[in-house]
């Protein structure tokens, strides 16, 4: 079955960074009901109290968490990094994996064929976009909510929930693949991929932090 989900639009009327909405308790509903596993995609990961609570307890009953973002060198946002960043050591330390993914990910030569970089002599610098979640892998979601406070509790968000071993079977081998080593890297508490975005983007996102 497939269920699709959305907030009203002007939720919240556009006052506040908290209130929640429509998807937001539905995306808290699958995690607080999640058994084994929750591998989730988000370009920006911006996580309150609420939410690394929300992430711990399940780690705490028993349920692995994983999720892929971009990394300080893949990013195309830069405040939203910032509020990641901050925040970063807390989820590590809750328990979740974080994987960042890599602005020269081996996956873009699949997308954008060789014989087509050889052609355009340019190599792309690639992001993640994806929004997706597999729960238990026999749920997915699919949608437009990004792990941050104004997806939460300000925009205007959808998504659809489709209850299939197969669809989620089908979206987690993606989420494998971009969780390898060649597309993405995973961060620790000792150790972060922030190096590889080079001197000026990491000043940049320090003064993003400060603001």
């Amino acid at each position: 079955s497939v269920s699709y989900i959305t907030d009203k639009p002007g939720k919240n009327e556009g006052k506040s960074l908290s209130g929640g909405g429509i998807t937001t308790d539905s995306l808290i509903s699958l995690i607080q009901r999640a058994k084994h596993s929750v591998d989730i995609q988000s370009p920006y990961l911006i996580t309150t109290e609420i939410g690394q609570k929300l992430f711990k307890d399940a780690i705490d009953r028993g349920v692995q968490i994983r999720i892929l973002t971009n990394s300080l060198a893949s990013t195309d946002n830069l405040e939203a990094f910032s509020g990641y960043q901050r925040d970063r050591k807390k989820l590590l330390q809750a328990g979740v994996r974080i994987f960042e993914f890599r602005p020269d990910a081996q996956e873009r030569y699949r997308i954008m064929t060789g014989e087509l970089q050889k052609e355009i002599d340019y190599v792309p610098i690639f992001g993640l976009h994806a929004k997706s979640m597999i729960v238990d892998g026999k749920i997915t979601v699919i949608g437009t909510f990004n792990l941050d406070p104004r997806s939460a509790n300000l925009n205007t968000e959808c998504f659809t929930v489709i209850y299939s071993h197969q669809v989620a079977r089908s979206v987690l081998a993606g989420m494998e693949e971009e969780f390898k080593p060649e597309n993405s890297w995973e961060t620790t508490l000792e150790s972060n991929p922030d190096e590889h975005a080079g001197n000026t983007k990491r000043l940049k996102v320090i003064t993003r932090k400060i603001v």
